[in-house]
């Protein structure tokens, strides 16, 4: 049975990469972005891969807009198999908390924690019932480490990973996987913003998907709770 990857933030960066990834391996997209006009282009190179592509222009952060995602996606493909909570957002530039805006630092933890959390509560049901499905949440170095700065996004990373290990002990018994992936640093444009002086050389998005080709797959049916490094394991299947 073809596969139902669902991608937030696909616009863009690794979620673009993960799109047209997927769509290589012959997998059924649902993917959604905030804007529009470069998911459709997405979409479009997608579906000249070969994939069936549902493109929905949402906030996820926002409830409403996660139930309609996800229930087009649904009515389109009947299922959504593999979940990539990617959608995510740095907020301000390189910002000490004591000068932290209290407004945007609200707004980093909608975005990057809610969202994976109302996405994940939609689309479990499902795999619960099927006995079967992966999650896979996009976190950082940042999560791991505090570092100066960092402010909001890096809080909000040590954040999803706590919510990731929880929602991997709550669910384990019921067939479904639930990891965290560390892509490392990337040339996007949320690196630019992060480190807008950076002077050595990036890897490219398209250039670590094997980490989520593998945590989608049934080879990877007995991991869960777990932190991948990306580009470490690239390294090891090379």
């Amino acid at each position: 049975m073809t596969q139902t990857i669902m991608i937030t933030g696909a616009s863009k960066g690794l979620g673009k990469a993960l799109a047209l990834g997927f769509a290589e391996q012959g997998a059924n997209l649902a993917i959604c972005a905030r804007g529009k006009d470069r998911l459709l282009e997405v979409k479009d190179q997608a579906e000249q891969l070969g994939a069936a592509v549902v493109a929905v222009e949402a906030d996820i952060s926002v409830r409403s807009d996660v139930e309609r995602f996800v229930s087009i996606a649904e009515h389109t493909f009947d299922r959504v198999d593999v979940l990539i909570n990617n959608a995510s957002m740095f907020g301000p530039g390189p910002e000490l908390l004591l000068d932290y805006p209290a407004d945007e630092f609200s707004e980093v933890l909608r975005v990057n924690v809610e969202n994976p959390f109302l996405m994940a509560q939609r689309v479990l049901p499902g795999m619960v019932t099927r006995q079967q499905g992966s999650i896979i949440n996009l976190t950082s170095e940042a999560g791991h480490t505090g570092y100066a700065e960092w402010g909001a996004y890096g809080v909000s990373k040590f954040a999803l990973e706590g919510l990731t290990e929880i929602w991997a002990d709550e669910v384990y018994q019921h067939g479904v996987r639930i990891n965290m992936v560390d892509p490392g640093e990337m040339d996007t444009e949320m690196h630019d913003i992060a480190i807008p002086d950076c002077d050595y050389p990036l890897a490219k998005p398209d250039e670590i998907l094997d980490v989520f080709f593998y945590l989608a797959s049934e080879r990877s049916q007995r991991v869960n709770g777990q932190r991948l490094e990306a580009q470490s394991f690239e390294k090891a299947v090379e």
